[in-house]
C-alpha cells in the first residue's frame, strides 16, 4: 500500500458553540491563503446568509491550506445536533478528526455523536481543548471527562492513544502544554502532520465517492468528493454507479482543488486529494464515479433516519398567491424533491392529497432552515405543526426518544423539572457547582420537545443553554395533552384598527399591531383563557358628534408578540397551520370559519360520549 505524504484530510468536528468556526478561521489566516492586506473577517467559512444570522454551522464545507510544502484538506463541519447527517455525509473523505471540547463545558451530546461517527470510520482523533482563555475555564475536569468518552467508545486500544492541544480560537494560539503560552495557531498544524496518516493510495484505475454536490450557473453540477484509487483529468470518461446500480457514462468537464476559500482548475488530481468535477449531469450525494475499465461502487454513505415530520402544502389562505411568486403544487413539490440531493437526512413524500407533501428531517431546527430557505427565495405555501415518527418495530408501537442536556442556574430547577414532568421527560442526572450553575439531562421523547425551546428560554429568561440527541426508539407513551392556553381568532377580514385591539388585549396578548390585513380564522393572539375566542379587531370606533376627552381618543396599546418561524412552528396545535410567505409569517386556524370549528368539535364531542 503506497501513502501520499504531500496531502493530510482533516475533519473538525464538535459540538455547538464550541469554537470550531473560529479555530477554522485561524487555521486559514495564519497559513496566509490570503494576502497580507485583505479582510477577511470573521467566521469565514460561514458564507450563507442564515448562518452568519443564526451564528450556527449548517452545511458542511471544504476547505485547504499549505504547510511546509504538506497540502492540508479541512472538512469544517456543523455542531448542532439538528445537522448530523452533515457529519455522516463529508466524515468519510478523512483520514483524521480534530475534536474540539470547550475547556468550561467540556464534552456535550453532540461530541459524543461525532465522536462515534469518526471511530466507526476509522479516523485518527486529535483533542484540541478551546477556550482556555476562559475566566471559569476548568481544563483538567474537562480533559478527564473527554478521557472517560474515549474509553466509553473506543473499539480498539489505539484509539485511546490520542495527542491534546490547548487552544484559544479567537486569539489565534495552541499549545502543547496547558502551561506553556502559545504565539500561534502552528502547533495545530504539526500536530496533524506527526499524529493525521497520510492518504493509503490503492492500485488501480479512477474511482471516487460523491459526498457533497454543489451547483454553478455557467459549470452545471459540481460533484465533490475523495479520490480512493487512481488520477482523474479533464475529457476523462467515467461511470456513474448510482443507487440502482446501473452505470451511465459521462466525459469529465473540469476538474478542481481547493486552496483557501477558492477552487483551482488542475489538469490533473491523483487519489488521495479532495476534488470537484464537473460535466457529470445526474449524480447524487452517495454515488460512485469510476473508470469504465473497472467500474465498481464504493460504499454508500448511509446517514440517520429523521425523527420528525411535518406537512408543506399550498396556502389555501384568502391572502394566497399576494405576496409569494412561487406557490403552485408544482413548483413547491419540484422544490422539496430537489432539496433531497444535498440534504441526505430529509425525506420528502407524496401524500394522497396532490397539493400536500410530507417532510421528514432530524429536528425542529432543521426543517426550520429549509422553509426559510424556501421563503426567502419566494416560496409561499402552509406548514402544519411538526410531530414525532411513530415506527412499528417487531409488532410494538415505537416512538423516538432524545436525551435532553441543559445548563442553568440551580435557580431555575424547580420550573423545568416541572415543565418537563408533563412533557414525559426523566431525569437521569444531575449535577451543581459552587457558583450556583446546574447541569443536568433527561430522557425524553421526541414529542416531548417540539414546543419546548420557547418555553425553556421564557422559563430561565434566557440564562440557559439545551441540547438534545438522539438516542433510538422506545414503546410509545400516551399523548402529551396541550399546555398552552387557547387563542384570540379574527372573526372578520379586513385592517385592524387600534379600537378593536384594545378590546382584544382585554382578553389576552395580540400578535399584530394597527393597520395589519387580517382574514377570518387568523390567529391575532393569545388568549388568557384555555379556550379560543373569535374577536373582530377590524372594529372602528363609531363617529358621534360628542367631542371626546383625549383619554378616549388616545389609546395605549400593549406592543404586539413578534414570533419567529421557529416560534411560530412550536406555538401551534395540531388544528392549525403556520402561513409563510416571502413578506409574513402568520398563524391561522386549519378551519377558517367559527360555524365549521363548531361543527368539528361537536362531532368529536359525540364520538367520545359514543365510545364512553
Amino acid at each position: 500500500m503506497n501513502y501520499r505524504n504531500d496531502i493530510r484530510n482533516i475533519a473538525i468536528i464538535a459540538h455547538v458553540d464550541h469554537g470550531k468556526t473560529t479555530l477554522v478561521d485561524a487555521l486559514l489566516k495564519q497559513s496566509h491563503v490570503f494576502r497580507d492586506n485583505q479582510n477577511m473577517g470573521e467566521f469565514i467559512m460561514d458564507s450563507n446568509d442564515l448562518e452568519r444570522e443564526k451564528g450556527i454551522t449548517i452545511m458542511a464545507k471544504n476547505t485547504a491550506v499549505q504547510y511546509r510544502d504538506v497540502k492540508i484538506n479541512i472538512i469544517d463541519t456543523p455542531g448542532h445536533a439538528d445537522f448530523s447527517g452533515e457529519v455522516e455525509r463529508v466524515i468519510s473523505m478523512a483520514d483524521g478528526c480534530l475534536l474540539l471540547v470547550d475547556s468550561v463545558e467540556g464534552p456535550m451530546p453532540q461530541t459524543k455523536f461525532v465522536l462515534r461517527k469518526a471511530f466507526e470510520k476509522g479516523l485518527k482523533p486529535i483533542v484540541v481543548i478551546n477556550k482556555i482563555d476562559r475566566e471559569n475555564a476548568r481544563v483538567a475536569e474537562v480533559l478527564k471527562a473527554t478521557q472517560d468518552l474515549f474509553l466509553e467508545l473506543a473499539t480498539d486500544a489505539s484509539q485511546l492513544d490520542f495527542p491534546v492541544l490547548y487552544a484559544s480560537g479567537k486569539r489565534g494560539i495552541a499549545a502543547n502544554e496547558l502551561k506553556t503560552v502559545g504565539s500561534d495557531i502552528s502547533p495545530i498544524f504539526d500536530c496533524i502532520l506527526a499524529h493525521v496518516p497520510p492518504p493509503q493510495i490503492e492500485e488501480g484505475p479512477f474511482q471516487m465517492l460523491v459526498s457533497n454536490l454543489d451547483y454553478d450557473s455557467h459549470k452545471g453540477k459540481i460533484a465533490i468528493g475523495r479520490i480512493w484509487r487512481g488520477k482523474l483529468a479533464p475529457h476523462d470518461r467515467v461511470v456513474c454507479l448510482g443507487a440502482e446500480g446501473t452505470p451511465v457514462e459521462y466525459e469529465i468537464g473540469e476538474v478542481f482543488t481547493y486552496l483557501g476559500l477558492s477552487r483551482f482548475s488542475v489538469a490533473e488530481s491523483a487519489a488521495g486529494d479532495i476534488v470537484a468535477v464537473t460535466g457529470v449531469d445526474k449524480v447524487n450525494i452517495g454515488d460512485t464515479l469510476a473508470s469504465p475499465e473497472q467500474p465498481e461502487a464504493l460504499p454508500r454513505i448511509e446517514v440517520g433516519e429523521p425523527t420528525i415530520e411535518m406537512s408543506f402544502a399550498v396556502n389555501t389562505s384568502p391572502f394566497a398567491g399576494r405576496e409569494g411568486k412561487l406557490s403552485t403544487t408544482r413548483q413547491i413539490r419540484e422544490r422539496l424533491y430537489k432539496e433531497l440531493e444535498t440534504n441526505l437526512s430529509l425525506r420528502v413524500n407524496d401524500t394522497d392529497r396532490p397539493d400536500t407533501f410530507l417532510v421528514k428531517g432530524r429536528g425542529e431546527l432543521h426543517l426550520a432552515i429549509l422553509i426559510e430557505t424556501m421563503r426567502r427565495e419566494g416560496y409561499e405555501f402552509e406548514i402544519s405543526k411538526p410531530e414525532a415518527i411513530i415506527k412499528e418495530i417487531d409488532g410494538n408501537i415505537m416512538e423516538p426518544v432524545e436525551l435532553l442536556s441543559i445548563e442553568t442556574r440551580d435557580e431555575y430547577i424547580g420550573i423545568l423539572t416541572e415543565i418537563l414532568s408533563k412533557r414525559q421527560a426523566t431525569m437521569t442526572d444531575m449535577r451543581k457547582d459552587e457558583k450556583g450553575d446546574v447541569h443536568f439531562e433527561f430522557r425524553i421523547p421526541t414529542k416531548g420537545l417540539i414546543g419546548f425551546r420557547s418555553a425553556f428560554l421564557t422559563a430561565t429568561r434566557g440564562e440557559g443553554i439545551m441540547n438534545t440527541i438522539f438516542l433510538g426508539y422506545e414503546p410509545r407513551r400516551g399523548e402529551i395533552t396541550s399546555i398552552r392556553s387557547g387563542v384570540l381568532v379574527a372573526s372578520e377580514e379586513g385592517k385592524t384598527f387600534a379600537y378593536g385591539l384594545d378590546i382584544a388585549q382585554g382578553r389576552g396578548l395580540t400578535f399584530v399591531e394597527p393597520g395589519v390585513m387580517v382574514y377570518e380564522g387568523m390567529i391575532i393572539g393569545l388568549n388568557a383563557r384555555g379556550n379560543d375566542i373569535t374577536i373582530n379587531v377590524t372594529r372602528e370606533r363609531k363617529k358621534t358628534n360628542v367631542r371626546a376627552s383625549t383619554k378616549d381618543v388616545a389609546i395605549k396599546l400593549t406592543p404586539p408578540l413578534k414570533m419567529s418561524l421557529e416560534q411560530a412552528m412550536d406555538f401551534i396545535n395540531k388544528d392549525e397551520l403556520v402561513e409563510v410567505t416571502p413578506l409574513n409569517i402568520r398563524l391561522r386556524k386549519k378551519l377558517l370559519t367559527e360555524t365549521q370549528r363548531l361543527r368539528i368539535m361537536g362531532q368529536e364531542r359525540r364520538a367520545r360520549e359514543n365510545e364512553e
